[in-house]
């Protein structure tokens, strides 16, 4: 988790525009779980890659919050260069992604 989080406070946020995880969850299809994830800023247990920016950005919007100061906050969490991947708590790296990226070669 960050300690920006309590800065944002996206729970408040949003439950001062009176949305709630539910309503924001049938809307986007994102799992409550994930949602929460993003309000506490443990993005770690967020999908890897894309699906974690396309979460916070859904996320950002259903409550009309500015979707760049959360993903600032998640892009500081993963490890410089490899987006597929998350930065833990303990400073290790938590592989998020669907596998390994592979290169195509040419014949």
């Amino acid at each position: 988790m960050t300690d920006d989080k309590s800065v944002l406070g996206l729970a408040t946020v949003r439950r001062n525009r009176g949305v709630s995880l539910k309503q924001i969850s049938d809307s986007t299809k994102i799992g409550i779980r994930a949602l929460e994830a993003i309000e506490q800023g443990d993005f770690r247990k967020l999908p890897g890659g894309i699906y974690a920016t396309s979460y916070i950005r859904q996320y950002a919007r259903a409550i009309d919050y500015d979707e760049s100061l959360i993903l600032a906050l998640y892009f500081r969490a993963i490890t410089p260069g490899e987006a597929g991947t998350a930065r833990t708590s303990d400073g290790k790296n938590s592989y998020r992604s669907w596998g390994t990226p592979t290169t195509a070669t040419g014949s």
